[in-house]
This record gives structure tokens, C-alpha cells and sequence, in this order.
């Protein structure tokens, strides 16, 4: 392995398909997790009381021997730890996503307990009676990491953090808090990030994406686990210049072929469910890496802008005026069909722009109403290009043929270049082109696209005179 310098990049690989090895499959069997684990979701300020009993059930469900320990907050509040003990010299302090704790958080802590790798984990949220929702882990107070992470180097061994999702947000605030307290133990590893969540809220399309404060600020060795079949997977050349300018050592390891919550969907599909049972040995060779790392002073970053407020996301399905640049990056690619498109030739019609993948559920429910949509608009100067994100022919074709029908041209955008020109933050993102030429409407998340509503704007836009020098349809 390349040993990462200080403030920059070290790259990985890891693709699901290699660890078909017969004893390790059968090794993870006789660990008795399903393939597919129930996922737990409780919500509300009642749920978020509940869930210290929740964690003590999953306690239980463990079939090693579990204990569990409480660490007081500096304001007084307490965090319930649910501990695996180990042998090993190592501890993973395990923080679970917005989505709260699962299942399989279990059997992944226990599984890596077998390796010698005792695990705590700590539900942030519930320390802090914060409702299940992305807008939560921002606002767990930094101390909170603080405590636990130095009541983890208690323990004498090598400690690092594991953070899934939202949950890299604490996790980065906490460490910065532990340096800023004067927490300079060299048994502090550093941080292991699974699909971190990292910009403040998802934009919409035109707006441009903010990280959070802290990736500027933070200044700690960090080892990301990336899935490729991911929005955030293309946003990586964003983030890592802004976590090396700290002085961030990063290494990135690229997860081939599945998607965020892999480890922990209710739909995960068989390349998923060995990645899933590669996990703790991932987790295991991400905490030797960071050992690898020669330890040096690690100087505390100015924040340079305040805890932005946190955006919800997405607030509705329905088209809005575009905000942004009007005139539409150049778009011409390849289709399915070995033919060649070409937006600027298509002036004169109203054109639907649509960035999506087969592995996006929101872009296969929306499929079958996009076809409804050309099917009601055919006799009219309107066109659908489905752009696909960087998935090979093979693979759209099979999904074509086994799960939608559409007729509409599908375009290839084997490198994602139309995407990054496009500022395509989430999977789908749609954009509606004016007869002139220019963006009128755009939305992320998947629509209904026969509704009254929208075909009534689309017909208002067609009702609007052509440029002259419009093409004409062929």
C-alpha cells in the first residue's frame, strides 16, 4: 500500500466480486446475520427516548458477551455505550448514521470482535433525545466525541472513529474539539468515514453545494469508504482538495459496484451482500492503514464561517423556476442505440434533461411516468434524453429489458464529464430546455411526470413561439 504524505490522498480499491472465497462465506453464515437486516426506523421526540432500551435490546441480540458503560457529557448529559469486548490492541468507537441503529451493527461488531477488535457503540442522537433525520448529527455538541473519545484512550489501546453518513459531521467536530482541549495521545488512529454525508444540504440544481465548516477545518488522519453507485462518489474531487488544505491525511478506498447503506438495505442485492461480510475485515485493514501513518503534531484549524443552518433536503417533486445560469452546458453523447445527440441541434423543441442510474430507486419509480409523459406529449415538439450515469451498455440493457420500457433515447455518459458540466448533485436531476434554447425548470428527486401539473407547464412552454433559426423535427 502507498503510504498517504501529510495533506494529501492515498487511492484503494475494493470490488465486491473479489471476496467470493467458499470459507469466508461460510465462516460469516455461521455468524447468523441475515442477508437482509431489518432495518430499524423509530421517529419523533418519543422515539428518541426509547431508543437507550433499543440499544440494550440489540445488546442482548449479540451472541458474544456484550456489557455497556455510561460517559458523562460535559454538561451533564450521559451517552450509553454498548461494548464488545476484544483482546486486540485496537478499538473502533462505532457511531451510526442518521438512520439510527441497526440490526447489523451488531453482528459487524461482533464479527470484528472474533478479529480481536473490541467496538463501542454510541447512539449520538438518542444521548441528546435528537429525532432520525439528516438535519440531527450536525447538532450533537462537539464535546459529546470528545468525552467518548477520550474515555476510549482510557482503555490503553489504539482508538479510532467510525462514522457512517451524517454522522462524519460529530465525529470531525468532536475530534477538532478533543485537540482543541489539548488531546494530543498518540493512541488516537483517526477517523474511518463509510458514505460520509459531508455538504450542508442538497442544492437545487443551479445552486452550487457548500460543505459544512468543518472539512476545512479539520486536521486528522481519515480513511473513506466510498461505494461507487453513489452521488457522493462524484463529489470526491470537491472534498478532498478541502480536506488536504487542513492538513488532512486521506486515504480513499472505492467500493466497485454498490451503494450508499449497502450494509444495511432492506433491497441489497448480492454484490452488496458480499461487501456487506467484507466489512469488518474493510473496517480492520482501514484502522492498520492509519497505523501506518507516521505520527506528527496536528495543529488545530481555524473554523472560518459559523455552523451553517442545516437544510432538510428535498421539499417536493414538482418543477421550479430554474435559478441558475440559463444556458445549458453542451451536451452531446453517444446513445444506447450506437446513434449520436446533440442538445443544440434540438432548439425549437421543449427538451426534458434527465441524469439518473438503474441502481437509483427514485430514477426507476420515475421511469414508467416518463414514458406516460412522452407518450401523452408525442405529437408535439417535445423530447426526453435520459442520461446515464457512467453504467456500462450491458448493464442499461438488461435493466431496459427487465424492469422498464421506455422509448425515449438513452444517453451514455461513460466518464460522468455531462454530469460534472451539468453540476448534477443527486440522482435523478431534471432539467426542462425552452424552445429557445435555455433552462426554465429543473428539480432533484423523482416525480410523477404525467401529473396535470407539470404537463401544464410543458404545454405552456410548447405554446411559446420558437426561435427562427429553430431546427426542425426529423
Amino acid at each position: 500500500m502507498t503510504r498517504s504524505r501529510p495533506g494529501h490522498t492515498t487511492w484503494l480499491t475494493a470490488v465486491a466480486a473479489g471476496c467470493r472465497m467458499k470459507g469466508r462465506e461460510d465462516n460469516d453464515r455461521e455468524g447468523g446475520h441475515p442477508r437482509h437486516p431489518r432495518r430499524i426506523h423509530l421517529g419523533g421526540d418519543i422515539a428518541a427516548g426509547m431508543r437507550r432500551w433499543l440499544l440494550l435490546l440489540l445488546c442482548l441480540a449479540s451472541p458474544l458477551q456484550a456489557g455497556s458503560l455510561v460517559v458523562p457529557t460535559a454538561d451533564g448529559e450521559e451517552i450509553l455505550v454498548i461494548t464488545h469486548p476484544a483482546a486486540g490492541e485496537r478499538l473502533l468507537v462505532w457511531f451510526p448514521s442518521e438512520a439510527g441503529p441497526q440490526t447489523v451493527d451488531v453482528w459487524l461488531a461482533d464479527q470484528l470482535a472474533q478479529r480481536e477488535v473490541e467496538v463501542w457503540r454510541a447512539d449520538l442522537l438518542e444521548a441528546r433525545f435528537l429525532p432520525l433525520a439528516d438535519s440531527s448529527p450536525p447538532q450533537v455538541p462537539a464535546g459529546d466525541v470528545a468525552a467518548l473519545l477520550t474515555q476510549a484512550l482510557r482503555s490503553g489501546k489504539r482508538v479510532f472513529l467510525v462514522a457512517n453518513g451524517r454522522s462524519a459531521i460529530p465525529a470531525l467536530r468532536g475530534v477538532r474539539q478533543w485537540l482543541l482541549d489539548g488531546g494530543r495521545d498518540p493512541r488516537f488512529g483517526g477517523v474511518i468515514l463509510i458514505s460520509p454525508k459531508l455538504f450542508v444540504r442538497t442544492p437545487d440544481p443551479g445552486e452550487t453545494a457548500e460543505p459544512f465548516p468543518i472539512v476545512a477545518a479539520s486536521n486528522v488522519p481519515l480513511y473513506w469508504l466510498q461505494p461507487d453507485k453513489s452521488p457522493w462518489y462524484w463529489k470526491l474531487p470537491q472534498l478532498l482538495p478541502v480536506l488536504e488544505a487542513g492538513g488532512s491525511d486521506v486515504y480513499v478506498r472505492v467500493l466497485h459496484g454498490v451503494r450508499d447503506r449497502f450494509f444495511f438495505r432492506p433491497d441489497a442485492n448480492e454484490e452488496e451482500d458480499v461487501m456487506r461480510r467484507r466489512l469488518p475485515e474493510l473496517l480492520r485493514s482501514a484502522a492498520r492503514a492509519l497505523e501506518r501513518l507516521p505520527r506528527r503534531e496536528r495543529r488545530v484549524v481555524a473554523l472560518k464561517a459559523p455552523l451553517p443552518a442545516i437544510g432538510e433536503g428535498k421539499t417536493g417533486n414538482t418543477l421550479k423556476p430554474y435559478r441558475g445560469d440559463p444556458e445549458p452546458s453542451a451536451l452531446r453523447l453517444p446513445t444506447l442505440s450506437g446513434k449520436s445527440v446533440d442538445l443544440s441541434e434540438l432548439r425549437g423543441r421543449v427538451v426534458l434533461v434527465n441524469f439518473w442510474a438503474s441502481w437509483c430507486p427514485p430514477c426507476v419509480h420515475e421511469m414508467p411516468s416518463m414514458q406516460r409523459l412522452a407518450d401523452v406529449l408525442r405529437d408535439t415538439p417535445f423530447e426526453i434524453l435520459a442520461v446515464n450515469m457512467a453504467e456500462p451498455p450491458e448493464v442499461i440493457r438488461e435493466f431496459l429489458d427487465t424492469k422498464v420500457d421506455v422509448d425515449f433515447p438513452i444517453l451514455l455518459d461513460r466518464d460522468g464529464a455531462a454530469l460534472k458540466r451539468w453540476r448534477v448533485f443527486a440522482f435523478p436531476t431534471s432539467f426542462v430546455i425552452d424552445r429557445t434554447g435555455r433552462i426554465r425548470y429543473a428539480l432533484f428527486g423523482a416525480a410523477e411526470w404525467d401529473d396535470p401539473g407539470i404537463v401544464e407547464r410543458l404545454r405552456e412552454l410548447l405554446d411559446e413561439d420558437p426561435p427562427m433559426n429553430a431546427n426542425r423535427r426529423k
